[in-house]
C-alpha cells in the first residue's frame, strides 16, 4: 500500500517486545524439563519483558498505553457481539477485545512466571524464590507443578485466541494485522 495511506501504530519497542514474547513463550513451552537451563533463562527473559510492557503500557507511545485500549466489559462484549455479526468497529490501535486478551495474557504470564519460580526455588532449590520456598514439602511442589502447567497451558490457549481474533479482524477490515505488526504501519481511517 502506498505510503501515503499509511500511519504508524506500532512503535518499534511494541513491535519488539510482541516478537521477542512469541519467540519466548514457544521457547518456553516447548522446552519445560528437557532443557531446564534454557526453559529457565528464557522464563527469566519472559519476565523482564512483561515488566518492560508494564511500564510502557503506562509511558510509551500513544497506541501503546494502557489508557488507549483497557475498556470496561461492557464495552469488550459489545464490540465481541459486534464480530459475530461481521459488524465490529475498526481501530487504529487494539480494538477492545486485543486489550482485554493483552490483559488476560499478561496477566497469565504473571502467574506462569510466579508459580514457575516458586517451584524452581522448591525443587531445584535455586532462583530468587529458593528462601521462601527451601521448607516447602513435596505436596506444595507438586501443587505448584500442576499450576504451573495450567497456566502456561491456559496462556497458549489465549495465543490461539488472540491468533484468531487477529485473522478475524484482518480479513473484516480488509488489512493484514501480522504485517502491520511488523512494519509499524496500518490503513489510515480514510484511505481507500
Amino acid at each position: 500500500m502506498n505510503k501515503q495511506y499509511q500511519i504508524r501504530v506500532w512503535d518499534p519497542l511494541v513491535r519488539i517486545f510482541h516478537w521477542s514474547l512469541v519467540i519466548s513463550f514457544f521457547v518456553a513451552y516447548f522446552t519445560e524439563e528437557d532443557l531446564l537451563d534454557l526453559h529457565v533463562y528464557v522464563g527469566y527473559l519472559i519476565i523482564g519483558l512483561v515488566l518492560f510492557r508494564l511500564v510502557w503500557g503506562v509511558v510509551g507511545s500513544t497506541h501503546a498505553r494502557f489508557s488507549d485500549f483497557v475498556c470496561r466489559p461492557s464495552m469488550v462484549v459489545a464490540y465481541l457481539k459486534d464480530v459475530v455479526k461481521f459488524r465490529a468497529s475498526r481501530y487504529l490501535g487494539h480494538n477492545p477485545g486485543g486489550g482485554a486478551m493483552i490483559i488476560a495474557l499478561l496477566l497469565m504470564l504473571v502467574l506462569t512466571s510466579i508459580t514457575g519460580l516458586a517451584l524452581y526455588g522448591g525443587e531445584e532449590s535455586l532462583g530468587p524464590l529458593v528462601g521462601m520456598m527451601a521448607s516447602a514439602g513435596e505436596q506444595w511442589v507438586e501443587a505448584l507443578e500442576e499450576m504451573h502447567e495450567f497456566f502456561a497451558n491456559f496462556a497458549l490457549l489465549l495465543v490461539f485466541l488472540h491468533v484468531a481474533g487477529v485473522i478475524i479482524a484482518s480479513l473484516q477490515h480488509h488489512e493484514n494485522l501480522v504485517c502491520s505488526m511488523i512494519t509499524g504501519y496500518k490503513r489510515k481511517e480514510n484511505s481507500p
